[in-house]
């Protein structure tokens, strides 16, 4: 008995001095630590060399790391440059101004977009382009810093990133040189899944909104992005912040990305912050003076915005799908997500409420509702492939008449990238619904037998709103005329379909 006394003694003192320890510590004793700060963002890129491979944070043009790029672009001995980005930027700011001094050698991105030197360089054979879904980049990344060296998804199954082909390098006659690979597939409870490979860099370059010595790390609303995934995954990650704040003053609850991943840090020489696509709301009046082409995208979204249900989680694609967010029944209420990091988005904002980190996937301004929420890429497509949105409406370019969708490259002519569409319509429990002009330019139908261009998902499409109509995807069937836009009838659909379909006994002029 006494020996278990002074063993209880023993311990009891332990506790106490460890105790006493503590509380000196949280009573204001300084923390001695080694800083990380570096006095300029061509300090900071040291050690950058030719053929490395670069993990670039931000989104377009929110939140990229804008000092850092500049240094890269000032070193002009640094060349033949891999680039692991969603995209890049514009063609005279953010990661383009690497593209326009062929420092860079290959591009892995999801969406090529509006960057015109991107698209010229890759069609012309000047540049090698991996392009993947937006979630696989998202993931292969945040896996690479983890340490997990694969993973398996849905998204891609049946398209040319399962089956391999998809174009990385042309030659000048515009001949495919370098193709992307098959990837190996494997079943799980009776799906087919892709397996994807991790991705780690030699060096990241992330931006954050406030940083201390020690890396912590804190992002402003939608810039959080790429950013977080990316500074994980670095063998050296280098971070440019707007403010420097003393270590403790940003609190353990407050910080997305910790200090350990971080190994420099800088305060950003200058920022311009700009906004790709500054779009602000329209009023009544203004949206009556708008060209005809505008007129009839906002009459076919003004339809989709009737499916929206009260309480549902709606991701909206870029482009057309997007300006649903401002024709929601006031009287119910939606949640909105953006998969570049945002839940509960609103609409486009007025002249006062602009934000450079606030913006949608289609790079244009957006506002937050109360209750919203701001997030990574990565922890946005778990959200995504996990099943919880209940709908996805994005745009089409084709679908056929048994649902399946293609809108991300024409062949040698256009390739805007897959983005995050791939990842959407692979949730097999979010309703996919495609809003797009019932005939190109040309009047040749956009809705056909089988598809002709590269597929973004197989048998995916639960229902069409175009122009002229709406459909349903009805499996193992076919086509469901639901249905009329006002003035077409079912032998103007006829004419300008490239497919048969059934009509619903009570199809009827609704929209």
């Amino acid at each position: 008995m006494l020996a278990i006394k002074k063993q209880a003694l023993a311990s009891a003192s332990r506790v106490l001095f460890r105790t006493n320890v503590l509380s000196g510590l949280a009573a204001g004793a300084a923390r001695a630590y080694h800083s990380k700060l570096y006095k300029s963002s061509d300090e900071a890129i040291e050690g950058v060399k030719s053929g490395n491979t670069l993990l670039i944070g931000g989104f377009g043009l929110c939140g990229i790391p804008e000092n850092l790029l500049k240094a890269i672009a000032r070193r002009k001995d640094i060349q033949q440059l891999t680039a692991v980005s969603n995209n890049a930027g514009t063609a005279d700011y953010g990661l383009g101004t690497l593209l326009q001094s062929h420092q860079i050698k290959r591009m892995v991105s999801s969406y090529v977009g509006e960057n015109k030197e991107f698209s010229r360089q890759y069609l012309g054979g000047e540049l090698e382009v991996e392009l993947l879904p937006q979630g696989t980049i998202a993931e292969r990344v945040r896996s690479g810093g983890a340490g997990i060296p694969a993973f398996y998804t849905l998204t891609g199954v049946g398209t040319q990133v399962e089956t391999g082909g998809i174009p990385i390098k042309y030659n000048k006659e515009g001949e495919v040189v370098i193709a992307s690979e098959p990837r190996e597939t494997k079943v799980f409870n009776g799906r087919k899944y892709l397996m994807e490979e991790g991705i780690v860099g030699d060096f990241a370059l992330v931006k954050a909104w406030k940083g201390d010595e020690l890396g912590n790390l804190v992002f402003k609303y939608a810039a959080s992005n790429f950013n977080a995934p990316m500074a994980t995954a670095g063998k050296i990650t280098i971070a440019e912040v707007e403010e420097i704040v003393p270590v403790g003053e940003l609190k353990p609850n407050e910080i997305h990305i910790s200090g350990i991943h971080v190994h420099r840090i800088l305060k950003g020489e200058t920022y311009e912050k700009r906004i790709e696509k500054l779009t602000l709301r329209r009023s009544a009046e203004e949206e009556s003076e708008l060209p005809e082409a505008m007129k009839q995208r906002i009459h076919i979204i003004k339809r989709a915005a009737r499916e929206f249900q009260d309480g549902m989680y709606v991701n909206l694609g870029i482009g057309m799908p997007v300006l649903a967010s401002n024709y929601i029944d006031p009287s119910i209420t939606v949640h909105l997500q953006s998969e570049n990091g945002i839940l509960g988005m609103g609409p486009f904002p007025t002249a006062e409420e602009v934000d450079a980190d606030l913006v949608n996937a289609g790079k244009e301004s957006v506002t937050v509702l109360p209750g919203g929420t701001c997030f990574s890429s990565d922890v946005s497509f778990g959200m995504i492939r996990g099943n919880r949105l209940d709908m996805t409406i994005l745009g089409g370019m084709q679908v056929s008449s048994r649902g399946d969708l293609s809108n991300w490259m024409v062949p040698r002519k256009m390739v805007k990238g897959m983005g995050g569409a791939m990842d959407l319509v692979s949730a097999p429990k979010s309703r996919v619904v495609v809003t797009m002009t019932h005939t190109s330019k040309d009047g040749s139908p956009k809705i056909l037998q089988e598809n002709t261009l590269p597929l973004t998902g197989v048998q995916c499409v639960d229902r069409i709103i175009t122009d002229k109509c709406v459909f349903d995807v009805i499996p193992n069937k076919g086509l469901l005329l639901r249905e009329l836009s006002y003035g077409q009838t079912v032998d103007s659909i006829r004419a300008s379909t490239g497919c048969s379909f059934e009509v619903a006994s009570d199809v009827a002029e609704t929209y």
